[in-house]
Protein backbone atom coordinates (compact mmCIF):
# COMPACT_ATOMS: atom_id res chain seq x y z
CA UNK A 1 0.00 0.00 0.00
CA UNK A 2 2.61 1.98 1.16
CA UNK A 3 4.39 2.27 -2.57
CA UNK A 4 1.25 2.41 -4.15
CA UNK A 5 0.59 5.53 -2.96
CA UNK A 6 4.21 7.37 -2.71
CA UNK A 7 4.51 5.87 -6.78
CA UNK A 8 1.56 8.05 -8.16
CA UNK A 9 2.55 11.27 -6.37
CA UNK A 10 5.58 13.30 -7.82
CA UNK A 11 8.00 14.53 -6.36
CA UNK A 12 8.56 12.76 -3.22
CA UNK A 13 8.76 15.74 -1.10
CA UNK A 14 8.04 16.82 1.80
CA UNK A 15 4.72 18.50 1.15
CA UNK A 16 3.73 15.48 -0.57
CA UNK A 17 4.70 13.03 1.85
CA UNK A 18 1.92 14.97 4.39
CA UNK A 19 -0.64 14.62 1.43
CA UNK A 20 -0.27 11.28 1.30
CA UNK A 21 -0.22 10.40 5.64
CA UNK A 22 -3.53 12.24 5.18
CA UNK A 23 -4.97 11.06 1.43
CA UNK A 24 -3.85 7.17 1.92
CA UNK A 25 -1.59 6.36 5.03
CA UNK A 26 0.56 3.69 4.21
CA UNK A 27 0.23 2.58 7.55
CA UNK A 28 -3.52 2.34 7.73
CA UNK A 29 -5.77 -1.05 8.16
CA UNK A 30 -9.30 -1.51 6.92
CA UNK A 31 -11.81 -2.10 9.25
CA UNK A 32 -13.55 -5.59 9.72
CA UNK A 33 -17.17 -5.27 8.76
CA UNK A 34 -19.52 -5.87 11.14
CA UNK A 35 -23.16 -5.66 10.18
CA UNK A 36 -25.39 -3.98 7.45
CA UNK A 37 -24.63 -0.88 6.29
CA UNK A 38 -27.16 2.17 5.88
CA UNK A 39 -24.30 3.56 3.15
CA UNK A 40 -21.68 1.68 1.50
CA UNK A 41 -19.77 5.24 -0.57
CA UNK A 42 -17.28 3.90 -3.23
CA UNK A 43 -15.21 7.09 -4.58
CA UNK A 44 -13.78 9.46 -1.63
CA UNK A 45 -13.81 12.79 -4.12
CA UNK A 46 -16.10 15.37 -3.25
CA UNK A 47 -19.29 14.14 -3.90
CA UNK A 48 -18.47 10.82 -1.70
CA UNK A 49 -16.99 12.83 1.09
CA UNK A 50 -19.88 14.68 1.22
CA UNK A 51 -22.08 11.58 1.23
CA UNK A 52 -20.13 9.83 3.86
CA UNK A 53 -19.86 12.85 6.54
CA UNK A 54 -23.08 13.69 5.89
CA UNK A 55 -24.81 10.72 6.41
CA UNK A 56 -22.87 9.65 9.28
CA UNK A 57 -23.22 13.18 10.79
CA UNK A 58 -27.24 12.25 10.47
CA UNK A 59 -26.66 8.96 12.13
CA UNK A 60 -26.64 6.40 9.56
CA UNK A 61 -23.59 3.39 9.54
CA UNK A 62 -21.16 4.45 6.86
CA UNK A 63 -18.60 2.60 5.19
CA UNK A 64 -16.60 4.79 2.14
CA UNK A 65 -13.94 2.96 0.12
CA UNK A 66 -11.44 5.05 -2.27
CA UNK A 67 -8.50 3.30 -4.17
CA UNK A 68 -6.44 6.35 -4.88
CA UNK A 69 -5.94 9.30 -2.59
CA UNK A 70 -9.27 10.53 -0.58
CA UNK A 71 -10.14 14.15 -2.27
CA UNK A 72 -10.20 12.90 -5.80
CA UNK A 73 -9.90 15.16 -8.26
CA UNK A 74 -10.39 18.29 -6.32
CA UNK A 75 -7.97 18.39 -3.76
CA UNK A 76 -5.03 16.17 -5.94
CA UNK A 77 -5.44 17.00 -9.05
CA UNK A 78 -7.80 19.94 -10.13
CA UNK A 79 -9.12 22.89 -8.40
CA UNK A 80 -7.08 23.01 -5.52
CA UNK A 81 -3.65 22.65 -7.35
CA UNK A 82 -4.78 24.72 -10.17
CA UNK A 83 -6.09 27.47 -8.64
CA UNK A 84 -3.35 27.77 -6.70
CA UNK A 85 -0.73 27.76 -9.84
CA UNK A 86 -3.14 30.72 -11.34
CA UNK A 87 -2.53 32.41 -8.62
CA UNK A 88 1.03 32.54 -8.84
CA UNK A 89 0.43 33.32 -12.94
CA UNK A 90 -1.94 36.15 -12.11
CA UNK A 91 0.37 37.80 -9.50
CA UNK A 92 3.32 37.44 -12.34
CA UNK A 93 1.34 39.36 -15.15
CA UNK A 94 0.45 41.95 -12.38
CA UNK A 95 4.17 42.49 -12.11
CA UNK A 96 4.03 42.69 -15.85
CA UNK A 97 1.79 45.25 -16.15
CA UNK A 98 2.60 47.14 -13.17
CA UNK A 99 3.58 49.98 -15.43
CA UNK A 100 0.36 50.83 -16.71
CA UNK A 101 -0.64 51.92 -13.20
CA UNK A 102 2.48 54.21 -12.71
CA UNK A 103 4.57 51.76 -10.64
CA UNK A 104 7.83 51.72 -11.88
CA UNK A 105 9.87 48.46 -10.88
CA UNK A 106 13.62 48.12 -10.32
CA UNK A 107 15.16 45.50 -11.84
CA UNK A 108 13.87 42.42 -14.02
CA UNK A 109 11.18 40.32 -12.91
CA UNK A 110 11.26 36.47 -12.69
CA UNK A 111 9.02 33.94 -12.08
CA UNK A 112 11.16 30.97 -9.63
CA UNK A 113 8.99 27.67 -11.68
CA UNK A 114 10.08 25.44 -9.14
CA UNK A 115 9.05 27.96 -5.81
CA UNK A 116 5.42 28.26 -7.50
CA UNK A 117 5.31 24.71 -7.31
CA UNK A 118 6.30 23.67 -4.25
CA UNK A 119 3.98 26.97 -3.06
CA UNK A 120 1.16 24.50 -4.74
CA UNK A 121 2.41 21.46 -3.03
CA UNK A 122 2.54 23.10 0.36
CA UNK A 123 -0.63 24.68 0.60
CA UNK A 124 -2.39 21.37 -1.34
CA UNK A 125 -1.01 19.10 1.76
CA UNK A 126 -2.47 21.74 4.33
CA UNK A 127 -5.80 21.42 2.88
CA UNK A 128 -5.42 17.88 2.94
CA UNK A 129 -6.57 17.67 6.40
CA UNK A 130 -10.13 18.25 5.95
CA UNK A 131 -10.22 15.05 3.57
CA UNK A 132 -7.95 13.14 5.43
CA UNK A 133 -8.79 9.35 6.11
CA UNK A 134 -8.27 10.09 10.24
CA UNK A 135 -10.53 12.64 10.09
CA UNK A 136 -13.30 10.96 8.61
CA UNK A 137 -12.81 7.55 10.94
CA UNK A 138 -13.31 10.93 13.63
CA UNK A 139 -16.46 11.05 12.11
CA UNK A 140 -17.54 7.82 12.51
CA UNK A 141 -17.27 6.47 9.01
CA UNK A 142 -15.74 3.25 8.53
CA UNK A 143 -12.75 4.21 6.00
CA UNK A 144 -11.95 1.34 3.66
CA UNK A 145 -8.42 1.74 1.13
CA UNK A 146 -8.62 -0.21 -1.79
CA UNK A 147 -10.14 -1.00 -5.08
CA UNK A 148 -14.05 -1.81 -4.34
CA UNK A 149 -16.26 -4.01 -6.70
CA UNK A 150 -19.78 -5.38 -6.50
CA UNK A 151 -20.42 -8.72 -5.57
CA UNK A 152 -24.43 -8.89 -5.94
CA UNK A 153 -27.14 -5.88 -5.73
CA UNK A 154 -26.30 -5.09 -2.27
CA UNK A 155 -22.73 -6.42 -1.55
CA UNK A 156 -19.30 -5.04 -2.30
CA UNK A 157 -16.25 -6.30 -1.74
CA UNK A 158 -13.23 -4.39 -1.08
CA UNK A 159 -9.90 -5.71 0.51
CA UNK A 160 -11.29 -9.17 0.78
CA UNK A 161 -14.15 -7.86 3.14
CA UNK A 162 -17.61 -8.50 2.28
CA UNK A 163 -19.73 -5.58 3.09
CA UNK A 164 -23.55 -5.56 3.08
CA UNK A 165 -25.51 -2.36 2.40
CA UNK A 166 -29.32 -1.11 2.64
CA UNK A 167 -28.32 1.75 0.47
CA UNK A 168 -24.92 2.31 -1.76
CA UNK A 169 -23.56 5.36 -4.01
CA UNK A 170 -20.96 5.31 -6.84
CA UNK A 171 -19.07 8.18 -7.01
CA UNK A 172 -15.99 7.12 -8.35
CA UNK A 173 -15.55 10.31 -10.90
CA UNK A 174 -14.18 10.81 -13.94
CA UNK A 175 -10.54 11.42 -15.66
CA UNK A 176 -9.02 12.92 -18.49
CA UNK A 177 -10.12 11.81 -22.03
CA UNK A 178 -7.45 10.13 -24.09
CA UNK A 179 -6.78 11.28 -27.90
CA UNK A 180 -5.88 8.71 -30.72
CA UNK A 181 -3.44 10.51 -31.99
CA UNK A 182 -0.62 8.76 -33.63
CA UNK A 183 2.23 8.44 -31.76
CA UNK A 184 0.68 10.44 -28.70
CA UNK A 185 1.02 7.79 -26.37
CA UNK A 186 4.81 6.96 -27.41
CA UNK A 187 5.70 10.70 -26.75
CA UNK A 188 4.16 11.07 -23.31
CA UNK A 189 2.06 13.65 -22.33
CA UNK A 190 0.30 15.50 -19.29
CA UNK A 191 -2.91 15.22 -18.45
CA UNK A 192 -4.74 17.39 -14.90
CA UNK A 193 -3.28 13.70 -13.39
CA UNK A 194 0.37 14.56 -14.13
CA UNK A 195 0.67 18.43 -14.93
CA UNK A 196 0.85 19.22 -11.20
CA UNK A 197 3.69 17.09 -10.93
CA UNK A 198 6.05 19.54 -12.61
CA UNK A 199 9.21 20.91 -10.60
CA UNK A 200 10.37 22.39 -13.67
CA UNK A 201 9.03 24.89 -16.47
CA UNK A 202 8.58 23.68 -20.13
CA UNK A 203 10.01 25.99 -21.94
CA UNK A 204 7.68 25.46 -25.16
CA UNK A 205 4.21 23.92 -24.21
CA UNK A 206 1.50 22.97 -26.76
CA UNK A 207 -2.41 22.47 -24.91
CA UNK A 208 -4.88 20.59 -27.08
CA UNK A 209 -8.12 21.57 -26.46
CA UNK A 210 -9.69 25.48 -25.97
CA UNK A 211 -12.40 24.37 -23.27
CA UNK A 212 -12.26 25.81 -19.55
CA UNK A 213 -9.25 23.42 -18.48
CA UNK A 214 -6.99 24.02 -21.19
CA UNK A 215 -7.85 27.73 -21.32
CA UNK A 216 -6.65 28.03 -18.04
CA UNK A 217 -3.89 26.02 -18.06
CA UNK A 218 -2.73 27.83 -21.58
CA UNK A 219 -2.80 31.32 -19.92
CA UNK A 220 -1.16 29.85 -16.62
CA UNK A 221 1.52 28.42 -18.50
CA UNK A 222 2.05 31.29 -20.84
CA UNK A 223 2.40 33.83 -17.59
CA UNK A 224 4.70 31.26 -15.63
CA UNK A 225 7.55 31.87 -18.81
CA UNK A 226 6.30 28.82 -21.25
CA UNK A 227 5.80 29.48 -24.86
CA UNK A 228 2.69 28.05 -25.37
CA UNK A 229 0.26 26.84 -28.52
CA UNK A 230 -3.08 25.91 -27.86
CA UNK A 231 -4.84 23.82 -30.14
CA UNK A 232 -8.56 24.10 -30.67
CA UNK A 233 -10.73 22.01 -33.25
CA UNK A 234 -13.59 24.50 -33.47
CA UNK A 235 -13.18 28.20 -34.66
CA UNK A 236 -13.29 29.70 -31.87
CA UNK A 237 -12.07 29.03 -27.91
CA UNK A 238 -14.73 28.27 -25.29
CA UNK A 239 -16.91 27.41 -28.29
CA UNK A 240 -19.87 26.57 -25.66
CA UNK A 241 -19.84 29.87 -23.92
CA UNK A 242 -21.49 33.08 -25.06
CA UNK A 243 -19.68 34.26 -28.09
CA UNK A 244 -18.94 37.66 -27.09
CA UNK A 245 -17.67 36.45 -23.52
CA UNK A 246 -15.34 33.90 -25.76
CA UNK A 247 -14.18 36.64 -27.81
CA UNK A 248 -12.50 38.83 -25.00
CA UNK A 249 -10.77 36.03 -23.89
CA UNK A 250 -9.45 35.07 -27.18
CA UNK A 251 -8.16 38.49 -27.76
CA UNK A 252 -6.18 38.89 -24.30
CA UNK A 253 -4.97 35.41 -25.09
CA UNK A 254 -3.52 36.54 -28.55
CA UNK A 255 -2.21 39.87 -26.39
CA UNK A 256 -0.25 37.64 -24.08
CA UNK A 257 1.27 36.20 -26.46
CA UNK A 258 -0.15 32.29 -27.20
CA UNK A 259 -0.11 31.04 -30.51
CA UNK A 260 -4.04 30.35 -31.29
CA UNK A 261 -4.29 27.42 -33.77
CA UNK A 262 -8.11 27.58 -34.37
CA UNK A 263 -9.79 24.42 -37.02
CA UNK A 264 -6.62 22.94 -36.49
CA UNK A 265 -6.59 18.91 -35.47
CA UNK A 266 -2.78 17.56 -34.40
CA UNK A 267 -2.42 14.42 -36.56
CA UNK A 268 0.53 12.78 -35.27
CA UNK A 269 3.40 13.24 -32.86
CA UNK A 270 7.55 12.45 -33.12
CA UNK A 271 10.27 12.55 -30.68
CA UNK A 272 13.28 13.73 -32.32
CA UNK A 273 16.40 15.45 -31.03
CA UNK A 274 14.58 18.84 -31.07
CA UNK A 275 11.73 17.82 -28.87
CA UNK A 276 7.89 16.75 -29.74
CA UNK A 277 7.00 17.43 -33.07
CA UNK A 278 3.82 17.83 -33.55
CA UNK A 279 2.23 17.43 -37.05
CA UNK A 280 -1.56 19.16 -37.38
CA UNK A 281 -3.47 20.24 -40.06
CA UNK A 282 -4.56 24.04 -40.46
CA UNK A 283 -6.35 25.67 -42.69
CA UNK A 284 -6.52 22.63 -45.35
CA UNK A 285 -2.15 22.87 -44.83
CA UNK A 286 0.02 20.37 -43.34
CA UNK A 287 1.86 22.55 -40.42
CA UNK A 288 4.75 21.08 -37.90
CA UNK A 289 5.11 22.72 -34.46
CA UNK A 290 7.90 21.48 -31.63
CA UNK A 291 7.67 21.29 -28.31
CA UNK A 292 8.87 20.50 -25.00
CA UNK A 293 5.69 19.10 -23.08
CA UNK A 294 2.06 18.33 -24.44
CA UNK A 295 -1.43 18.92 -22.16
CA UNK A 296 -4.41 17.17 -23.00
CA UNK A 297 -7.44 19.68 -22.06
CA UNK A 298 -10.60 17.69 -23.71
CA UNK A 299 -13.13 16.75 -21.45
CA UNK A 300 -13.55 13.93 -19.18
CA UNK A 301 -14.03 10.27 -19.37
CA UNK A 302 -16.50 8.43 -16.34
CA UNK A 303 -14.48 5.82 -13.89
CA UNK A 304 -16.67 3.56 -14.94
CA UNK A 305 -14.11 -0.03 -15.05
CA UNK A 306 -13.67 -2.35 -12.72
CA UNK A 307 -16.72 -1.88 -10.26
CA UNK A 308 -18.80 -5.07 -12.40
CA UNK A 309 -21.74 -2.38 -12.54
CA UNK A 310 -23.57 -5.72 -14.32
CA UNK A 311 -23.53 -7.57 -11.56
CA UNK A 312 -25.09 -5.30 -9.06
CA UNK A 313 -27.51 -4.41 -12.26
CA UNK A 314 -26.57 -1.38 -12.29
CA UNK A 315 -26.65 0.47 -16.54
CA UNK A 316 -23.95 2.59 -17.84
CA UNK A 317 -22.25 3.81 -20.57
CA UNK A 318 -18.60 3.76 -21.07
CA UNK A 319 -18.51 7.11 -22.32
CA UNK A 320 -21.62 8.45 -20.22
CA UNK A 321 -20.88 6.94 -17.19
CA UNK A 322 -23.31 5.53 -15.13
CA UNK A 323 -27.56 6.31 -15.66
CA UNK A 324 -29.69 7.68 -13.37
CA UNK A 325 -33.12 9.08 -12.99
CA UNK A 326 -34.06 12.41 -11.85
CA UNK A 327 -33.37 11.62 -8.15
CA UNK A 328 -29.79 10.12 -8.97
CA UNK A 329 -31.19 6.79 -8.76
CA UNK A 330 -29.65 4.00 -10.60
CA UNK A 331 -31.14 0.92 -12.37
CA UNK A 332 -30.64 -0.76 -8.89
CA UNK A 333 -33.53 0.96 -6.57
CA UNK A 334 -30.71 0.34 -3.95
CA UNK A 335 -27.76 1.84 -5.54
CA UNK A 336 -27.35 5.62 -6.23
CA UNK A 337 -24.74 7.70 -8.10
CA UNK A 338 -23.18 11.57 -7.34
CA UNK A 339 -20.43 13.85 -9.03
CA UNK A 340 -18.66 13.57 -12.18
CA UNK A 341 -19.68 9.49 -12.64
CA UNK A 342 -22.92 10.45 -13.69
CA UNK A 343 -23.93 14.15 -14.12
CA UNK A 344 -23.45 16.77 -17.67
CA UNK A 345 -21.62 18.98 -15.74
CA UNK A 346 -18.67 17.66 -13.96
CA UNK A 347 -17.71 20.59 -11.44
CA UNK A 348 -17.29 20.35 -7.59
CA UNK A 349 -20.01 22.37 -6.58
CA UNK A 350 -22.59 20.09 -8.72
CA UNK A 351 -20.75 16.97 -7.07
CA UNK A 352 -21.09 18.41 -3.84
CA UNK A 353 -25.20 19.31 -4.19
CA UNK A 354 -25.62 16.14 -5.85
CA UNK A 355 -24.27 14.40 -2.87
CA UNK A 356 -27.07 16.08 -0.40
CA UNK A 357 -29.62 15.33 -2.63
CA UNK A 358 -28.62 10.97 -2.84
CA UNK A 359 -28.15 11.56 0.82
CA UNK A 360 -31.90 13.09 1.50
CA UNK A 361 -33.62 10.78 -1.44
CA UNK A 362 -31.44 7.37 -0.42
CA UNK A 363 -31.78 7.41 3.68
CA UNK A 364 -34.55 9.76 4.52
CA UNK A 365 -36.93 8.90 1.34
CA UNK A 366 -36.74 12.28 0.22
CA UNK A 367 -37.76 13.18 -3.65
CA UNK A 368 -35.14 15.91 -4.56
CA UNK A 369 -34.65 16.36 -8.16
CA UNK A 370 -31.40 17.56 -9.86
CA UNK A 371 -33.62 18.91 -12.59
CA UNK A 372 -34.55 21.84 -9.91
CA UNK A 373 -30.70 22.82 -9.46
CA UNK A 374 -30.07 26.27 -10.47
CA UNK A 375 -26.14 25.52 -11.73
CA UNK A 376 -23.25 28.63 -11.80
CA UNK A 377 -20.09 27.61 -13.54
CA UNK A 378 -17.22 29.80 -13.97
CA UNK A 379 -13.90 29.06 -15.87
CA UNK A 380 -10.67 31.01 -14.44
CA UNK A 381 -8.92 32.54 -17.34
CA UNK A 382 -8.04 36.15 -16.24
CA UNK A 383 -11.16 37.63 -17.00
CA UNK A 384 -13.16 34.89 -15.62
CA UNK A 385 -16.10 33.51 -17.38
CA UNK A 386 -19.06 32.88 -15.04
CA UNK A 387 -22.55 31.73 -16.32
CA UNK A 388 -25.58 30.58 -14.59
CA UNK A 389 -29.27 29.53 -16.48
CA UNK A 390 -30.44 29.81 -20.15
CA UNK A 391 -28.21 30.95 -23.05
CA UNK A 392 -29.97 33.21 -25.19
CA UNK A 393 -29.73 30.66 -27.71
CA UNK A 394 -31.16 28.27 -25.32
CA UNK A 395 -34.32 30.19 -25.16
CA UNK A 396 -34.56 30.07 -28.68
CA UNK A 397 -34.66 26.53 -28.98
CA UNK A 398 -36.80 26.43 -25.99
CA UNK A 399 -39.09 28.92 -27.92
CA UNK A 400 -38.85 31.16 -24.83
CA UNK A 401 -38.87 35.04 -25.56
CA UNK A 402 -36.17 37.17 -24.16
CA UNK A 403 -34.73 40.41 -23.29
CA UNK A 404 -31.42 40.56 -22.92
CA UNK A 405 -29.59 43.77 -21.32
CA UNK A 406 -26.03 44.16 -21.14
CA UNK A 407 -23.55 46.25 -19.46
CA UNK A 408 -19.87 46.87 -20.64
CA UNK A 409 -17.75 47.15 -17.30
CA UNK A 410 -16.11 50.03 -19.65
CA UNK A 411 -19.27 51.71 -18.31
CA UNK A 412 -18.46 50.76 -14.58
CA UNK A 413 -16.42 53.43 -12.43
CA UNK A 414 -14.92 50.79 -10.06
CA UNK A 415 -13.74 48.84 -13.48
CA UNK A 416 -12.09 51.86 -15.25
CA UNK A 417 -10.26 52.31 -11.97
CA UNK A 418 -9.07 48.79 -11.68
CA UNK A 419 -8.24 48.95 -14.96
CA UNK A 420 -10.15 45.71 -15.81
CA UNK A 421 -12.64 47.41 -18.23
CA UNK A 422 -12.42 44.13 -20.34
CA UNK A 423 -16.16 42.60 -20.00
CA UNK A 424 -19.45 42.97 -19.31
CA UNK A 425 -22.69 41.41 -17.09
CA UNK A 426 -25.27 40.24 -19.75
CA UNK A 427 -28.93 39.28 -17.95
CA UNK A 428 -31.49 37.12 -19.73
CA UNK A 429 -35.12 38.02 -18.93
CA UNK A 430 -37.98 36.26 -19.86
CA UNK A 431 -39.59 39.23 -21.99
CA UNK A 432 -42.23 41.76 -20.87
CA UNK A 433 -41.11 40.29 -17.22
CA UNK A 434 -38.04 40.94 -14.54
CA UNK A 435 -37.62 37.05 -14.26
CA UNK A 436 -34.18 35.92 -14.76
CA UNK A 437 -33.75 33.02 -17.17
CA UNK A 438 -30.12 32.99 -16.99
CA UNK A 439 -27.13 35.43 -17.13
CA UNK A 440 -23.12 35.73 -18.33
CA UNK A 441 -20.35 37.86 -16.48
CA UNK A 442 -17.16 38.50 -17.84
CA UNK A 443 -14.66 40.24 -15.12
CA UNK A 444 -11.68 39.81 -13.60
CA UNK A 445 -14.03 38.14 -10.46
CA UNK A 446 -16.81 37.11 -12.30
CA UNK A 447 -16.74 33.80 -10.08
CA UNK A 448 -17.79 36.03 -7.26
CA UNK A 449 -20.22 38.62 -9.16
CA UNK A 450 -22.26 35.46 -10.14
CA UNK A 451 -23.88 34.29 -7.17
CA UNK A 452 -25.36 37.50 -6.42
CA UNK A 453 -27.70 36.58 -9.69
CA UNK A 454 -27.61 33.08 -8.84
CA UNK A 455 -29.27 33.57 -5.27
CA UNK A 456 -32.15 36.18 -7.07
CA UNK A 457 -33.10 33.11 -9.38
CA UNK A 458 -32.78 30.34 -6.92
CA UNK A 459 -35.00 33.03 -4.59
CA UNK A 460 -37.54 33.42 -7.50
CA UNK A 461 -36.42 37.27 -7.08
CA UNK A 462 -36.70 39.40 -10.28
CA UNK A 463 -34.22 42.32 -11.57
CA UNK A 464 -36.68 44.76 -9.89
CA UNK A 465 -35.65 43.64 -6.34
CA UNK A 466 -32.03 43.51 -7.28
CA UNK A 467 -32.61 47.29 -8.22
CA UNK A 468 -33.58 47.69 -4.30
CA UNK A 469 -30.47 45.98 -2.99
CA UNK A 470 -28.06 49.03 -2.45
CA UNK A 471 -24.64 48.30 -3.99
CA UNK A 472 -21.72 50.00 -2.37
CA UNK A 473 -19.59 51.99 -4.79
CA UNK A 474 -17.41 51.77 -6.48
CA UNK A 475 -17.40 48.06 -6.90
CA UNK A 476 -17.34 45.67 -10.17
CA UNK A 477 -21.02 44.36 -9.25
CA UNK A 478 -22.47 47.58 -9.28
CA UNK A 479 -22.86 46.68 -12.70
CA UNK A 480 -25.57 44.43 -11.95
CA UNK A 481 -27.27 46.80 -10.16
CA UNK A 482 -26.89 49.40 -13.22
CA UNK A 483 -28.65 46.50 -15.88
CA UNK A 484 -31.62 46.76 -12.55
CA UNK A 485 -32.27 50.14 -13.08
CA UNK A 486 -31.92 49.98 -16.55
CA UNK A 487 -34.90 47.69 -16.97
CA UNK A 488 -36.98 49.60 -14.62
CA UNK A 489 -36.49 52.41 -16.61
CA UNK A 490 -37.91 50.35 -19.55
CA UNK A 491 -40.94 50.18 -17.88
CA UNK A 492 -41.60 53.74 -18.43
CA UNK A 493 -43.80 53.71 -21.13
CA UNK A 494 -44.99 56.73 -22.82
CA UNK A 495 -48.57 56.23 -21.43
CA UNK A 496 -46.91 55.89 -17.92
CA UNK A 497 -44.89 59.00 -18.67
CA UNK A 498 -47.99 60.90 -19.22
CA UNK A 499 -49.77 59.64 -16.32
CA UNK A 500 -46.45 61.26 -13.98
CA UNK A 501 -46.28 64.60 -15.66
CA UNK A 502 -50.69 65.15 -15.08
CA UNK A 503 -49.83 64.34 -11.55
CA UNK A 504 -46.64 65.82 -11.00
CA UNK A 505 -48.29 68.98 -12.96
CA UNK A 506 -51.11 68.38 -10.21
CA UNK A 507 -48.80 69.07 -7.62
CA UNK A 508 -47.84 72.17 -8.38
CA UNK A 509 -51.60 73.18 -7.75
CA UNK A 510 -52.94 74.85 -4.24
CA UNK A 511 -55.99 72.58 -4.96
CA UNK A 512 -53.67 69.66 -4.53
CA UNK A 513 -51.94 71.11 -1.75
CA UNK A 514 -55.03 71.95 0.03
CA UNK A 515 -56.23 68.14 -0.59
CA UNK A 516 -53.55 66.99 1.29
CA UNK A 517 -53.91 69.17 4.14
CA UNK A 518 -57.33 67.93 3.93
CA UNK A 519 -56.36 64.28 3.39
CA UNK A 520 -53.58 65.25 7.05
CA UNK A 521 -56.70 66.50 9.13
CA UNK A 522 -60.18 66.38 7.38
CA UNK A 523 -63.00 63.71 7.16
CA UNK A 524 -62.24 60.44 6.78
CA UNK A 525 -63.63 60.33 3.17
CA UNK A 526 -61.25 62.44 1.88
CA UNK A 527 -58.55 60.58 3.53
CA UNK A 528 -60.00 57.16 1.89
CA UNK A 529 -60.03 59.13 -1.41
CA UNK A 530 -56.30 60.59 -1.14
CA UNK A 531 -54.95 57.39 -0.38
CA UNK A 532 -57.07 55.40 -2.83
CA UNK A 533 -55.04 57.59 -5.79
CA UNK A 534 -52.02 57.27 -4.05
CA UNK A 535 -52.48 53.66 -4.09
CA UNK A 536 -53.54 53.16 -7.55
CA UNK A 537 -50.23 55.11 -8.66
CA UNK A 538 -48.30 52.77 -6.56
CA UNK A 539 -49.44 49.66 -8.13
CA UNK A 540 -48.97 51.84 -11.54
CA UNK A 541 -45.23 52.20 -10.58
CA UNK A 542 -44.75 48.73 -9.52
CA UNK A 543 -46.31 47.53 -13.14
CA UNK A 544 -49.23 45.98 -11.67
Amino acid sequence: MKEDAYGKVHPKDQYNKILVDNVYPPEWENPRSAGRYNLVVIGAGTAGLVCAAGAAGLGAKVALIEKHLLGGDCLNMGCVPSKAILRSSRAAAEIHMAGRFGVRLNGDSEVDFSAVMERMRRLRSRISHNDSARRFKGLGVDVYLGAGRFTGEDWIEVGGEQLNFSRAVIATGARAVELPIEGLAAAEYLTNETVFSLTERPNRLAVIGGGPIGCEMAQAFRRLGSDVTLFQMTDHLLDREDMDAADILQTAFLREGIRLLLKSKPEKVEVTGEGKVITFEHAGKSEKVVVDQILLGVGRAPNVEGLDLEVAGVDYDKHRGVFVNDHLQTSNRRIYAAGDICLQYKFTHTADVSARIVIQNALFLGHKKLSALTIPWVTYTDPEIAHVGLYERDAEEMGIAVDTLTKPLGAVDRATLDGEEEGFVRIHLKKGTDKILGATVVARHAGEMINEISLAMVGKLGLKTIAAVIHPYPTQAEAIKHLADEYNRSRLTPFLRSIFITWLSLRRTDFMGRLEDYAACGKSYIRKSYSLVKGKLRQILRGN
